[in-house]
C-alpha cells in the first residue's frame, strides 16, 4: 500500500476523540444481538462465569455429600449403591470472551479520504467492544504494532473504557519500515499465537487491510476460526478499489520505503484499478477455500451497523 510521506511530528492526536467514542457507545446499544447457537463443545468455553445463564445442565461428576449442599442435587442411585450420600455436580456455564485484534502496522497508517485505515479499524472494534460489554462479556484485545501489545480479558465498564483508550492511542507513520518479505512471517506468528492462547468459544474480531494474507497465513486464520467465532473485517481505502482520475502522484510504500510515481495516464490508472480488483478477488477466493469470508468496510464509511449488524 502506498502513501505520501508525512514528516514526523512531536505530538499526534488519538485515532478517535471523546465525541466519537460516545457516538460508538450509543450505536452499540442499538445493535440487536440475536441469540447465536453454539456447538456442543462450546457450551462451557470462556474464562468468565455467566451472570445470566445459570450453573449449567450437563452432568460433571458425583461426589460425597458435604454440609450445605443442595438436597435437590442428591444422587440417589449412587447413595443407595455405596451406602453414603452423594451429590451430582454440573458444569458451570460460562460467558465467552470477546477478543479484539487491531492491526496498527505500517500499511494501516494510510488514507486518502476521511480517516486512516487504522482509525476505521479502531471504530469497528470499539463498536464490537461496546456491544460485548453491554452483553456482559469480558473483553480482551491485541494490537499488532512495531511491538505487539496484549491486554488480558477484563470485565466492567471502567476496565473496558481503559482498554478502549489504549486501542485508539496515536498512530503516527512508522519510523522504521518493515521489510515486506517479513510481513507474512510476522502475521503467521501472530495468528498462531492467538490460536494457541484464545479459548474455544471466544468471539474474535480482527480488523486489518489483510495485505499479509497469503497461502501461508490463510491456514493459520482457519485454525484461529476453528471452534471460535471469527469476524474478519477488511478495511479498504477508496484508492484500493479505483485509482482517482488525477495527475501523476509521488507515493511511498510504507512497507518497504520504496518511492514511485503513479497515475497521470488513463491506461495506467485502469491497470492500477484492475490490479487492485484482482488482488481483492484473489483474497476472497483464498478465504473461501478455507471456509472464511471478509467483511469489507471503507475508510469514509460513517455508519457501521448496516455492515456489521448481520455479523453480530
Amino acid at each position: 500500500m502506498f502513501a505520501a510521506r508525512v514528516d514526523a511530528a512531536p505530538h499526534w492526536p488519538a485515532l478517535l476523540d471523546a465525541a466519537e467514542l460516545g457516538a460508538l457507545a450509543a450505536r452499540a446499544r442499538d445493535w440487536v444481538h440475536a441469540p447465536t447457537p453454539l456447538e456442543i463443545h462450546e457450551h462451557h468455553a470462556g474464562d468468565w462465569p455467566s451472570t445470566a445463564l445459570g450453573r449449567g445442565l450437563d452432568f460433571e461428576e458425583a461426589r460425597p455429600y458435604a454440609p450445605g449442599d443442595d438436597l435437590r442435587d442428591m444422587d440417589w442411585r449412587s447413595t443407595a449403591r455405596l451406602g453414603h450420600p452423594f451429590i451430582k455436580t454440573y458444569r458451570e456455564e460460562r460467558l465467552p470472551i470477546c477478543h479484539l485484534v487491531l492491526d496498527r502496522t505500517a500499511t494501516m497508517r494510510f488514507a486518502t479520504r476521511r480517516r486512516l485505515k487504522v482509525a476505521q479499524a479502531a471504530r469497528v472494534l470499539l463498536l464490537a467492544g461496546f456491544a460485548a460489554m453491554d452483553a456482559g462479556m469480558a473483553v480482551a484485545a491485541t494490537a499488532w504494532d512495531e511491538r505487539d501489545l496484549w491486554w488480558p480479558a477484563r470485565h466492567g465498564e471502567g476496565a473496558w473504557l481503559e482498554l478502549a483508550q489504549s486501542l485508539i492511542a496515536p498512530c503516527p507513520p512508522p519510523l522504521q519500515l518493515q521489510a515486506a518479505t517479513h510481513a507474512d512471517a510476522h502475521a503467521l506468528q501472530r495468528l498462531n499465537h492467538l490460536a494457541q492462547e484464545l479459548p474455544a468459544g471466544c468471539h474474535v474480531w480482527l480488523a486489518s487491510d489483510l495485505v499479509w494474507l497469503g497461502e501461508r497465513t490463510a491456514p493459520a486464520l482457519a485454525r484461529l476460526a476453528h471452534r471460535r467465532r471469527l469476524r474478519l473485517v477488511r478495511v479498504l481505502d477508496p484508492v484500493e478499489t479505483g485509482w482517482p482520475a488525477l495527475g501523476a502522484a509521488g507515493v511511498e510504500d510504507l512497507a518497504t520505503g520504496a518511492r514511485h510515481w503513479l497515475g497521470g495516464q488513463a491506461a495506467l490508472n485502469e491497470r492500477l484499478r484492475r490490479a487492485n480488483a484482482e488482488r481483492l478477488a484473489a483474497q476472497d477466493a483464498l478465504l473461501q477455500r478455507h471456509g472464511l469470508r471478509a467483511i469489507d468496510v471503507a475508510t469514509p464509511q460513517d455508519g457501521l451497523l448496516s455492515t456489521l449488524g448481520p455479523h453480530g
